[in-house]
């Protein structure tokens, strides 16, 4: 309980931060240094550039991998992307959504919480072996988003081929600070782990902080842009999302996961990753497209709302369902 507890204590004090700085700064009640936009993105540079890169070399750098089949990680992440991704375009046909919207939906099942909310209920309720395998699962997570998200996205708001080719695209891949960060965090961290040499004894205790800290960060950027509008407009669209993130994608990656053994494997603890980080709920960033690309903003913004409310049940679910693993 006390898991359950800390868990949606930071995601809400995150969250409930961001929004309370954005509607006193709005109303001229509190002055800020610099503007929201660029408080956001500061609140988010410190976080993915300078937090999360130092607790993901500490985590990696104590993983013990005993099995070669856990290389099939990352395509296990991928498979959960993708399946969230195709499983909302056919909502949609049900719903018989016009094309913006399908743009919309299709963001908010592919695009999935991993990296601030699922990254600290891993942390919380697995450990730190737990959070080191988090960055292995979303390894491909950024390559699905712009080289599939992004375009298919595009494609529903009948944009032609503006915004760059797939060249375009590749290059701004691989020039992503962001992306370079985290692959140099996990090479770095399987470098030391490799090496022998020693991790710190204080690195625990400074992860344990770290984590939760990175994770606030993230969420007081997200409540500093989040508008609540027209919720109850998009309830079909919110259920349908919520059955995808949280039974539909949960089922069939678990499937997947056993049939490869992740459930013998380190005491069931990549199989108790992968259940964790399937069931997540809407990601901020499925909210970009549908920004860029003139999608249904409303319906993504209610989709994410919705979908992180409802942790409040998901995550005594999954704790739950874990322990009887």
């Amino acid at each position: 309980m006390n898991k359950i507890l800390y868990s949606f204590g930071i995601i809400s004090f995150g969250i409930a931060l961001g929004v309370t700085i954005q509607v006193l700064h709005r109303r001229g009640r509190l002055q800020l240094p610099l503007s929201i936009v660029d408080l956001r993105k500061l609140l988010q540079k410190i976080a993915l550039l300078g937090l999360h890169p130092v607790a993901i070399v500490g985590a990696i750098w104590i993983v013990r991998i005993k099995d070669p089949g856990l290389m099939a990680l990352p395509f296990v992440g991928f498979s959960a992307l993708f399946a969230g991704g195709m499983l909302a375009l056919g909502a949609a046909r049900i719903l018989k959504l016009e094309p913006k919207k399908t743009g919309a939906l299709f963001c908010c099942g592919s695009f999935t919480n991993i990296g601030s909310i699922g990254a600290l209920v891993c942390f919380i309720f697995l450990g730190e072996a737990g959070f080191a395998l988090v960055p292995i699962y979303k390894l491909f997570e950024d390559v699905s988003y712009y080289a599939i998200g992004f375009p298919i996205a595009r494609y529903y708001s009948g944009a032609g081929e503006n915004g760059g080719g797939a060249a375009a695209r590749l290059k701004g891949l691989l020039s992503d600070p962001f992306i370079l960060t985290a692959v140099s965090s996990l090479i770095i961290g399987a470098s030391l782990n490799l090496s022998g040499i020693e991790r710190p004894a204080f690195y625990g205790f400074a992860n344990a902080v770290i984590v939760p800290l990175a994770t606030i960060l993230l969420l007081t950027s997200i409540g500093l842009a989040l508008r609540f509008s027209r919720i109850g407009g998009y309830l079909r669209e919110c259920v349908s999302v919520s059955l995808i993130k949280f039974l539909m994608v949960p089922i069939l990656i678990f499937l997947l996961a056993r049939a490869l053994g992740f459930g013998e494997m380190d005491d069931a603890l990549p199989l108790k990753v992968v259940i964790i980080l399937s069931s997540m709920p809407v990601a901020f960033n499925a909210l970009i497209p549908p920004s860029i690309y003139d999608l249904d903003l409303d319906l993504a913004n209610s989709c994410w709302f919705v979908t992180t409310a409802l942790l409040i049940l998901v995550l005594p679910l999954l704790l739950m369902t874990l322990r009887q693993i």
